[in-house]
């Protein structure tokens, strides 16, 4: 296969993505605007990852350069109505011709947290929540990880059967690992690699020490995915160092690569995403890469 340069200078083979694995996506997200939900999204301008509504044929047109998706999960777009979207995403799925998973919303600090679960309990593909927690250094204290009620609200999720996707910057991963070991029957999945935004030497460092803080918890594992965020002119070199980082810390048993579309569409294709995670891994065993592609995601979310 022949590469080619991308304007960021990045190296991606061409074409579709030669990965022998069959892949499960377990991050991205479908979006109905007409359903009101996301006021947030209203100011959008074109080319903006929800300037228009992102649906199943959308997804399906980005991954036709994957012959071997054989799965999904759609994690919540941050919507005003919680358990209107799962319901109209599990409405959307149905008509797909791979199995997805849903993570929905809910606020693990609201009086009707528990009526939320039972709301989207309803609907068969529900398998857990994201209430993204990320506070910049720049912001205020009394961040939401120091709500009284979280570590309750993530155990009840556990009884349930249910995990919680969290979602943090590095500086908040040693509070973050303080609240998950008092919810240690709760699957814990760290999105985005813990997002590392502190890019001086210091930020690095606190990141990796969070990093590992956080690995030795059992319950928890991390999603290698959002790289295009905090990094929109990646190349596999630069990358390197913090997904090596991430896989000497959880290890590719407790790991799982996704692709954030359509936020990450913004930074290369879903090809070209796939291939990448691909090039990463060349030189671990087949059981490993089947963990990273797939494997995990099956486990956690039940796919």
């Amino acid at each position: 296969m022949s590469e080619r340069g991308t304007g960021s200078g990045r190296a991606i083979t061409q074409g579709p993505a030669g990965i022998g694995l069959q892949i499960v996506d377990p991050h991205m997200h479908l979006v109905d605007l007409s359903t009101g939900f996301y006021p947030r999204f209203a100011d959008h301008r074109p080319g903006d990852p929800f300037a228009d509504s992102y649906l199943l044929d959308d997804f399906r047109a980005d991954a036709a350069e994957i012959p071997n998706l054989v799965g999904a999960v759609h994690v919540e777009a941050f919507p005003e109505d919680p358990v209107g979207e799962t319901r109209t995403v599990a409405s959307i799925i149905a008509t797909s011709d791979i199995p997805f998973a849903i993570v929905g919303h809910a606020d693990l600090e609201s009086d009707d947290f528990e009526a939320q679960i039972d709301a989207q309990l309803e609907e068969g593909a529900f398998r857990g929540v994201r209430q993204a927690m990320n506070t910049d250094l720049s912001q205020a204290a009394g961040e939401l990880l120091d709500h009284p009620r979280v570590p309750a609200s993530l155990r009840r999720l556990g009884d349930l059967g249910l995990s919680f996707d969290l979602q943090v910057l590095g500086h908040q991963l040693r509070n973050a690992a303080r609240v998950v070991s008092q919810c240690d029957k709760t699957s814990i999945i760290v999105n985005h690699a813990a997002l590392w935004t502190d890019r001086t030497l210091s930020g690095w460092q606190t990141w990796k020490s969070g990093i590992r803080e956080i690995a030795e918890l059992p319950n928890t594992v991390i999603k290698i995915s959002g790289l295009g965020m905090r990094d929109p002119h990646w190349t596999v070199q630069s990358l390197r160092p913090l997904i090596f980082e991430v896989l000497d810390a959880f290890g590719t048993d407790r790991a799982m690569f996704a692709s954030n579309f359509p936020v990450d569409k913004c930074t290369s294709s879903y090809g070209q995403l796939w291939q990448a995670f691909d090039d990463f891994t060349a030189d671990l065993t087949e059981t490993e890469r089947e963990r990273l592609f797939s494997g995990t995601a099956r486990q956690i979310y039940r796919i």
